[in-house]
């Protein structure tokens, strides 16, 4: 079979890999693409424009997919899934309805009041006139959040009352994110540990991926701005059994059924992304697709076909038997660009590839890279996601911090510290 696979970044790399995997699959196209994913036998990359339904509709045209697969959130917004749907094809990933789970986080918050999922206490506000007031109600820390999408950079951990107007009112003027902060919403901050915790959804049925743990901030010791992410990793001590069933009967369970009580049928992957906290697990948000970086870890520990998965959320015959996965632990480093998650320079020449894949278990992913004139340059903010896999957490990664170690390119840098908390609890 011949799939399409929509997106350029490190995730959408991981789900070429992965499907790559499966006997039933013969080629895949990726719309567009990326210099790494370009390089990986029986796929052709497409020229595309994710924000355009037209450009979308015309890949598939020319690629003639028997299944497409939506990486990235923006393409989900605008509807990609309905208009294929439309056209009679078939294409994994929920409806713009559905997904406004999370390109609208005040959908998201009322979505959750309404059917008592546990979130934190928050309030949306419209106007620069309304945020004022509506702080009265909280107390510092406050979380900042754009209400659109915004590449996981439209969140600000505000240390005083101050700190939170001026942010929400940056954010309502247009200049911090844009149209993604037309509406802002008001978040009680948390303290805990942050888990994803994916489940697939075939609009009735459920089954868990499993866990992971990204790391935001840009700097080691979760420090500095937040990002898309500078590396994750997934091991299965992370979520016990117990904890994993009380997550899916009193958060995903709960969310697929009132979505479809609302008319929004959700097909696809439900990424709860949570803050494990002494009270127990509270909501921070929803993403309506595979995390980037989590979903190179995850992918990586999955041992059952990515491509029946895919189908029986299609078909709705989801069941806990769509999945199998090791008990070994995977780790992912992001190498970024110098300057992100601010501006930076592309086309930087990237060296020791060849040199990083000869590491045992581990497997370097293109986030931001073009091939040009015979090289790998960079061509984003997170260029590469080098991940590894291995019988521990450590092992893991030691592999990755290996690999990730004999590869250069100017103004590179990364987290020296991915998975420390884990590894300080044992």
């Amino acid at each position: 079979m011949k799939v399409l696979v929509i997106g350029s970044g490190g995730r959408e790399h991981a789900l070429v890999w992965k499907l790559l995997q499966s006997p039933r699959v013969t080629q895949i196209f990726c719309a567009p693409g990326n210099g790494g994913i370009a390089a990986e036998p029986r796929v052709t990359c497409i020229p595309c424009d994710v924000k355009s339904l037209d450009s979308l509709v015309a890949a598939a045209v020319k690629s003639q997919p028997d299944l497409t697969i939506v990486g990235p959130e923006i393409p989900l917004q605008i509807g990609v899934v309905d208009e294929f749907q439309r056209r009679g094809w078939r294409i994994f990933g929920p409806t713009q309805g559905a997904a406004q789970l999370e390109s609208s986080k005040s959908f998201a918050k009322e979505f959750m009041q309404r059917y008592r999922i546990p979130t934190p206490h928050y309030a949306v506000c419209d106007t620069a006139e309304a945020v004022r007031p509506a702080l009265h109600h909280f107390h510092a820390p406050i979380v900042v959040k754009a209400d659109g999408l915004a590449a996981g950079k439209g969140v600000v951990i505000a240390k005083t009352k101050d700190e939170a107007a001026e942010a929400a009112i940056e954010m309502l003027s247009g200049r911090m994110v844009g149209d993604a902060g037309t509406r802002v919403v008001l978040e009680e901050f948390l303290e805990g540990e942050e888990i994803s915790f994916l489940v697939l959804s075939d609009g009735e049925h459920i089954a868990p991926l499993v866990a992971a743990q990204d790391h935001k901030r840009v700097g080691d010791g979760d420090t500095g701005p937040n990002t898309g992410g500078m590396g994750a990793y997934s091991t299965p001590e992370l979520l016990d059994d117990q904890m994993r069933d009380w997550l899916l009967h009193h958060i995903a369970q709960p969310v697929v059924n009132g979505m479809a009580e609302e008319g929004n049928r959700y097909v696809g992957i439900l990424y709860c992304g949570l803050m494990m906290t002494a009270k127990g697990p509270m909501v921070l948000e929803f993403n309506c697709r595979f995390g980037d970086p989590e979903s190179q870890p995850i992918l990586m520990r999955l041992e059952s076909d990515l491509v029946e998965a895919f189908e029986a959320a299609i078909d709705g015959r989801v069941s806990d038997g769509v999945f199998h996965w090791s008990s070994d632990a995977a780790a992912c480093v992001v190498v970024a660009s110098g300057g992100y998650p601010g501006t930076y320079a592309n086309g930087e020449k990237i060296f020791g590839l060849a040199e990083a894949a000869k590491v045992e278990g581990a497997k370097v992913f293109h986030a931001g890279t073009s091939y040009m004139d015979g090289n790998f340059v960079t061509s984003g903010g997170r260029v590469l996601g080098v991940t590894a896999r291995a019988d521990t957490l450590e092992a893991a990664l030691a592999r990755a911090y290996d690999a990730n170690r004999r590869v250069s390119f100017d103004g590179a840098h990364y987290r020296t510290d991915i998975g420390a908390r884990a590894l300080k609890k044992r």
